[in-house]
């Protein structure tokens, strides 16, 4: 589904502006304090987004830090090492402590004496998911729904407000049959314009692929590509020439199944997709697109978020 930009209009909010008044840089690329206005808009959103939840699903909502080998065992080390960010404390004796302590303390390096823990900061909201379906045994036959959300982690430094390390992801999973996460995603790629349309945001739904890891990341794009198994919904935060993904659309085909063994009554692997929702990204969108004031936007879109 390739479609052109719908509601076009120009963005009456410069990202610099955005920036200057609602996102308060840390001394780091991609890490921002938020304010109390952009907050209330991420409110609205998550808000709005409960609202067109589908019937019979699960509502999980999992901290920023998950299992180290939660992750390895998903695969995500195979298909991008380069965004994985890992919990380091420092341990052992007391006397090894102090001496990080000191060495700091006497403007020395001290991270050498940091040791990997069992935690890696989540990459997407949904990895938790897979093994804890994986403890409660057989996927039912009408297959699972699960709402799901956590602040993730990518170790993607960028300027780029639309670009952030630390980000809100907001996420619907389906595990079931191939057919059944299938549906599922048809079902919300043909919901999305509408909700875009209730935000008042320019959008255009297109084919893409995830940044996968080295040469042989190149072919698995390319495969991801051809075989159809992501889109995006594309709004115009910083250009219409370089429009944002703020939700993607998601098979995972049997790769989650395999990989922690989810399998229906008749022992067939079973297949996982997803829905994501970008919350900091489609803040920015509201703001770029409606202006910093939000007694200023349309008032469609002040109702859809409850403001």
């Amino acid at each position: 589904m390739n479609v052109a930009l719908k509601n076009p209009k120009s963005s009456v909010g410069t990202l610099d502006a955005i920036a200057e008044a609602l996102l308060l840089p840390s001394g780091i690329d991609g890490v921002y304090a938020r304010t109390a206005a952009f907050e209330d808009v991420v409110a609205g959103l998550t808000a709005f987004i409960s609202r067109h939840r589908e019937p019979d699903t699960e509502v999980l909502r999992f901290p920023p830090v998950m299992s180290r080998r939660q992750v390895e065992k998903s695969g995500y080390l195979n298909s991008f090492p380069h965004f994985l960010g890992c919990v380091c404390c420092l341990s052992g004796a007391e006397t090894e402590i102090r001496g990080a302590v000191e060495r700091f303390e006497a403007g020395q390096d001290w991270t050498p004496a940091l040791s990997p823990a069992d935690l890696v900061l989540s990459p997407a909201a949904c990895y938790p998911v897979y093994p804890l379906v994986a403890s409660r045994g057989e996927v039912p036959a009408q297959g699972l729904l699960f709402d799901v959300a956590s602040d993730c982690f990518r170790h993607e430094p960028s300027k780029e407000l639309d670009r952030l390390q630390s980000f809100r992801m907001r996420e619907y999973v389906c595990v079931g049959t191939a057919q059944q996460v299938d549906e599922f995603r048809r079902r919300w790629m043909a919901r999305a314009p509408d909700l875009a349309g209730q935000l008042g945001l320019s959008w255009r739904i297109d084919q893409a692929s995830d940044p996968f890891f080295g040469r042989g990341g190149k072919l698995m794009a390319v495969n991801q590509v051809e075989q159809g198994l992501k889109f995006e919904l594309l709004v115009p935060v910083r250009s219409a020439q370089q429009p944002t993904a703020c939700m993607s659309f998601n098979c995972h085909r049997d790769h989650f199944g395999a990989a922690w063994n989810l399998r229906g009554a008749a022992g067939e692997v079973a297949h996982t997709g997803c829905v994501a929702f970008g919350i900091d990204r489609l803040a920015l969108a509201l703001f770029a697109t409606h202006g910093i004031e939000l007694a200023d936007w349309p008032k469609a879109v002040r109702k859809a978020l409850g403001m």
